[in-house]
């Protein structure tokens, strides 16, 4: 890696801790009932479809963002992300309904979306022997603020604080993250300015049913962690009977999870496939989530929260993106796209049916999800082989 770009990586690494606290903020059962509070309604379980705008936000802008970062650089696609999140930060912390909730949550999937097209290239550019590390590394940052996040909450009560205020000093800190990236230097893209559209690209690239199968995990590896992250708190107060002042901890052990699995893999990566932990951390999520709909004790949603941190959030995602990106090295920032859009559409239309669901039945869903998703990767990864030979011969 160039020493010149050490600022931008630190700089891209900070707003993914900036976006921890956004993508989880509305998990937590503390904050799911003071919002419940503060727009009049009856049901935790609803603040869940805010939740799911992020998606719907994500799938609005994603066929544009890869293109127009491929196109116009990375910077203009960070700062288009970096803002699009102060004004959803800011509208969660004062929303007074659920509709200006929802429209604030729209534009931080919109903020993720342009995130997402620019960074996950942009550290892959930057680290390009360890491209898997790389992207790795961005789940690291998000992991870190999950974990401190009962921390944050911490601080927030003994000060007598709102816990809103954490989304607003989420949005503060990321604006000047902003104006940071706006000085700091991006690396060039080769044949930057004669990108295609997303649909030119789309037409353009040769898809095979192993490269399918691939983008599909983008929905699946999503699923079973966007649903634990959003309803595990849920089922652990109301299922497995731990108290509204304990269940916050299952965040922290969600997050260490992540972490354990982030600093292992990144080891174990560079000396095994990436491509074959897409079937063995799935496979571990599914056995984890029917022990935990089993046995339904506070626990088995602890150690469950820690094991699906650890094989569900802790890099699967982040690998099946960089895996595509090695296999379309020509349109990173549409692939990222296809594979981002997998993902914002499973957490519009997953998280939209959990708002309606018991934490029960969202267990069992995801459970189910999972398993399609460990028969997706096995797919891949018997047919990897003919991907790699392809995209050389190219």
């Amino acid at each position: 890696m160039n020493k010149k770009y050490l600022p931008s990586v630190i700089i891209l690494y900070l707003n993914y801790f900036i976006h921890g606290i956004g993508c989880s903020i509305l998990s937590q059962q503390v904050v799911k009932e003071l919002l419940v509070q503060q727009w009049g309604i009856d049901d935790v379980m609803k603040v869940t479809a805010i939740a799911a705008a992020l998606g719907l936000g994500r799938l609005i802008s994603l066929p544009f963002a890869g293109p127009l970062s491929d196109k116009l650089g990375r910077r203009i696609s960070v700062l288009i992300g970096v803002a699009s999140y102060v004004i959803f930060f800011v509208g969660i912390a004062f929303s007074p309904n659920m509709t200006i909730a929802y429209i604030a949550a729209v534009l931080g999937g919109i903020a993720n979306s342009f995130l997402d097209t620019a960074t996950y290239p942009a550290v892959a550019e930057i680290i390009y022997k360890y491209t898997g590390i790389a992207t790795m590394g961005i789940k690291f940052f998000i992991s870190v603020a999950q974990l401190l996040m009962p921390f944050f909450l911490g601080l927030a009560a003994g000060s007598a604080m709102s816990y809103l205020m954490l989304p607003l000093v989420a949005g503060i800190v990321i604006a000047v993250l902003g104006v940071l990236a706006i000085f700091a230097p991006f690396p060039q893209i080769s044949e930057n300015g004669k990108s295609e559209s997303f649909l030119t690209n789309l037409k353009n690239a040769r898809f095979s049913a192993e490269s399918v199968a691939l983008i599909l995990i983008g929905f699946t590896s999503t699923a079973t962690f966007q649903l634990w992250l959003n309803c595990a708190q849920t089922f652990g107060k109301d299922v497995a009977g731990i108290s509204s002042e304990a269940v916050s901890m299952m965040q922290t052990y969600y997050s260490a999870g992540t972490m354990a699995a982030l600093v292992v893999t990144s080891l174990l990566i560079t000396k095994f496939k990436q491509v074959r932990f897409l079937v063995i951390y799935p496979a571990v999520s599914t056995v984890m989530l029917v022990l935990v709909y089993l046995i339904k004790t506070p626990m088995i949603c602890y150690v469950g929260a820690f094991v699906i941190g650890y094989a569900a959030a802790g890099g699967v995602l982040q690998m099946a993106t960089a895996t595509v990106n090695d296999l379309f090295p020509k349109i990173k920032g549409t692939i990222t796209s296809l594979v981002m859009i997998a993902s914002s559409l499973c957490n519009y239309t997953i998280l939209s049916a959990a708002s309606k669901m018991s934490s029960t039945n969202v267990i069992m869903m995801n459970i189910v999800i999972t398993i399609v998703g460990v028969l997706l990767a096995l797919f891949v990864n018997l047919r990897y082989g003919v991907l790699v030979k392809r995209t050389s011969e190219e």
